[in-house]
């Protein structure tokens, strides 16, 4: 047996080599994760948000409670439209896998007409609630209401901006490695923002109507 089969650390190149010999990892697992890091740091911002929201609840200074203010329905109706917009964006990371850049447009332009629209439902509760005199200015409890809420539908914008982004990346260029790589970080920011709003709509809406 020679010596460099006896010594594991003086192997030659492949899938002998020690990991910690190979080198950098891949630029797909350094993106993978440090876009993790970015989402946790993210839910850790969320988590504060919460927190205060729980805490000034009852803090509602005379003025309204969730359960006078809030219309379900309509929350019900934009909650659909993103919990849709993440199945659509679903559909466009299996045709980025696939190559159709006909198929990955169609479910993007999907994914940002119903994000669109629950933006506009957002914007309308909130115009509406500030009319009737129910703006974050009027109690502890509006004012963590709008700051956990629209820190939410800021993420959203901002999403769709990224989602334009990358349809027009995609139309310019192609499906190469490295917008591959924005597609699938994007796709995990979509779907955090899903998971997001179900705990806000759940916390907020459904159990601030019915307290």
């Amino acid at each position: 047996m020679s010596a460099q089969a006896a010594d594991p650390h003086k192997l030659g190149h492949g899938d002998d080599v020690p990991i910690s010999e190979r080198g950098p990892a891949p630029q797909k697992i350094v993106v993978a994760y440090g876009f993790w890091i970015f989402l946790l740091s993210d839910f850790i911002l969320f988590s504060g948000f919460f927190a205060a929201y729980a805490v000034l609840t009852p803090a509602t200074a005379g003025g309204p409670a969730g359960r006078d203010i809030f219309d379900l329905p309509l929350v019900a109706v934009e909650t659909a439209a993103l919990l849709l917009s993440s199945f659509a964006c679903g559909l466009a990371g299996v045709a980025a896998t696939a190559g159709s850049r006909a198929w990955f447009q169609a479910a993007m332009a999907v994914t940002a007409l119903l994000g669109a629209t629950f933006l506009a439902i957002e914007l309308y509760e909130f115009t509406h609630l500030i009319a009737a005199g129910h703006g974050p200015q009027r109690s502890a409890f509006l004012s963590a209401f709008f700051a956990l809420v629209g820190c939410h539908g800021l993420h959203v914008m901002l999403g769709l901006v990224w989602l334009t982004t990358m349809m027009a990346q995609v139309q310019a260029k192609g499906f190469r490695d490295d917008i591959r790589r924005r597609i699938a970080c994007f796709m995990l920011f979509w779907h955090a923002l899903d998971i997001i709003w179900v705990a806000l709509f759940t916390m907020v809406y459904l159990l601030g109507a019915n307290a």
